[in-house]
């Protein structure tokens, strides 16, 4: 069953984590923050829906990044219950998609939670401040929805007003 994300709650800032990347580096909020703005995504490898959407994704971190945005993914699934979620499958899934940003391990599924992150794909675009801007799909036609959101929020500091919202499969919460 496919899961809808909350609206965007405009100005929220953007919660401190730090969390081993599969480059088997440690990344925090910091280490991704871009002069124009930032973009977290929880994802994950097992899930239809980013598996829909992966080519797209990279191609807007890449297309994000040449306008000062950085982007990070996080996958914060319950890996004993979804072993294809698993960090050595993390790593392969980044390598096979040639992933531009951090994938990201949040083990104890503590980041999600602070973000309040429901289903993946779910998209934060924040802009220079960290603060919230877009909490919405990736597209419906080419530019991305979220593309053009985030070039908007690095030239203005503001996402647009009207955003729809992502769908996926909910995060595998641990029991």
């Amino acid at each position: 069953m496919a899961i809808e994300t909350p609206i965007c709650n405009f100005g929220e800032k953007a919660k401190d984590f730090t969390l081993l990347s599969t480059e088997n580096k440690k990344v925090s909020l910091n280490d991704i923050k871009g002069k124009n703005g930032t973009l977290i995504m929880f994802i994950c490898n097992h899930c239809p829906y980013v598996k829909a959407v992966i080519s797209s994704i990279v191609q807007d971190a890449n297309f994000l990044e040449n306008e000062g945005i950085k982007s990070a993914a996080i996958m914060s699934n319950d890996v004993n219950e979804y072993p294809e979620d698993s960090f050595e499958n993390m790593i392969s899934f980044a390598k096979q998609h040639n992933f531009p940003f951090p994938y990201l391990f949040d083990k104890t599924q503590k980041v999600a939670k602070d973000y309040g992150a429901v289903c993946t794909p779910d998209f934060f675009g924040y802009n220079k401040n960290l603060e919230l801007q877009y909490r919405g799909r990736i597209y419906a036609a080419r530019p991305t929805e979220l593309g053009a959101a985030m070039k908007l929020i690095a030239t203005t500091g503001k996402g647009p007003k009207k955003q729809i919202p992502s769908m996926g499969c909910s995060i595998k919460w641990i029991k």
